[in-house]
């Protein structure tokens, strides 16, 4: 009886006690290995070529990551379209059709109107050549360049005429015929992927939310939703500001020449919406080409020229940009500086384009999650 009391349990028994050998051997032989300078060079051999292939594999899909990316920030910008008509009691499958028929009938119609005029312009840009440039140096601009740098600015302009007047130097610039065909195809054929592929995005937008809120902890799940729905609003809005933000630059350019007098007014709307799209730098890139394509036609209207589309210019900064934007995430300068010149180096213009929401995004990630659990710490 005595024994049977004072015999340890086999739980008790267990308590305290140091496990065997065997359970911390895999451990101790892995880090044998390791320890072994054979052993340890072929898996970091072989972790290099691992990364030096998805590397490879990456540039190699660098196209399809570009077309992937933008058709998933064009389905972001015409989303919240999608959910004003859901709103208005419309099914999401029909507000998808009405709003990519809008979008079809606006491009073709502004294709109809533009491109003829553009065409026939820029045509007559490379036929009026030898007499733009006579008639500019007759100005009294060409007169103080050549006062101030002598008979190089004669020899420039010379080189420029000979250039631009030779059919096989403009077709060298896109790499030849053949090249700028196969440049025109690869590119119309990239926009017909990018709109097949933002229409299934568009289509499966909540689905992909669902999906994407799954992968997370149940504990988790609805913060996440609101922080998704509120970074792809911000997205949407901010892309959708854009675009609304070039067709505004476009139309008073194309007013401008109009009114001033100034040469290819829809020629030169198309390159300020295209340039305008550019984050921070668009407006004035494309003022200055303007500018200095005006001076071709004289001291007076370029000088009009600029101060009214600088003048245009303070006022979207000032009034259209807040107004239009008011459902962007705001960012600190620095950061947009930062963001898009990161974003346009990995990227180009479509890492310069995406680069001020992303940015946005991550801040508010850190907003709302890693500042929270900082001050949580004692």
């Amino acid at each position: 009886m005595t024994d049977a009391v004072n015999e340890p349990s086999g739980a008790e028994s267990t308590v305290g006690t140091t496990p065997p050998p065997a359970a911390e051997a895999p451990r101790r032989t892995i880090w044998t290995n390791l320890s072994n300078p054979f052993a340890l060079g072929f898996f970091v051999t072989l972790g290099g070529l691992v990364a030096f292939t998805l590397g490879l594999a990456i540039s190699n899909l660098a196209t399809v990551i570009i077309y992937v990316v933008f058709a998933l920030f064009v389905a972001l910008g015409l989303d919240p379209i999608v959910g004003w008509l859901e709103k208005k009691n419309i099914t999401r499958a029909w507000g998808i059709v009405i709003v990519y028929l809008a979008f079809a009938i606006v491009f073709v119609s502004i294709l109809l109107l533009i491109i003829p005029t553009v065409v026939d312009q820029i045509a007559q840009f490379f036929k009026d050549i030898p007499r733009t440039i006579s008639d500019f140096q007759q100005s009294d601009v060409y007169h103080w360049l050549q006062d101030n740098f002598g008979d190089q600015v004669g020899n420039v302009l010379h080189e420029v005429q000979k250039f631009l007047t030779d059919p096989s130097n403009i077709a060298s610039i896109g790499g030849g015929v053949f090249q700028f065909g196969v440049t025109v195809a690869t590119t119309i054929s990239g926009l017909i992927i990018v709109l097949v592929l933002s229409l299934y995005f568009l289509a499966s937008m909540p689905t992909m939310k669902a999906a994407f809120n799954r992968i997370l902890p149940a504990r988790n799940r609805a913060r996440a939703a609101g922080m998704t729905d509120e970074i792809t609003e911000s997205i949407g809005g901010y892309l959708m500001g854009m675009v609304i933000l070039a067709f505004c630059n476009a139309v008073i350019a194309l007013i401008l020449h109009l009114a001033i007098g100034l040469p290819f007014p829809a020629l030169m709307a198309v390159v300020a919406f295209c340039i305008t799209l550019i984050p921070l730098i668009g407006s004035v890139l494309y003022w200055g080409i303007a500018t200095g394509l005006a001076l071709f036609t004289g001291w007076l209207p370029a000088l009009i020229f600029a101060v009214l589309y600088l003048v245009y210019m303070q006022l979207e900064a000032y009034v259209l940009t807040p107004r239009v934007m008011n459902r962007a995430i705001s960012v600190p300068g620095s950061l947009v500086v930062i963001g898009a010149l990161v974003g346009g180096t990995l990227l180009g213009l479509l890492g310069a384009l995406v680069a001020i929401p992303v940015t946005a995004s991550i801040l508010l990630i850190v907003k709302q999650v890693l500042i929270p659990r900082q001050d949580a710490k004692i």
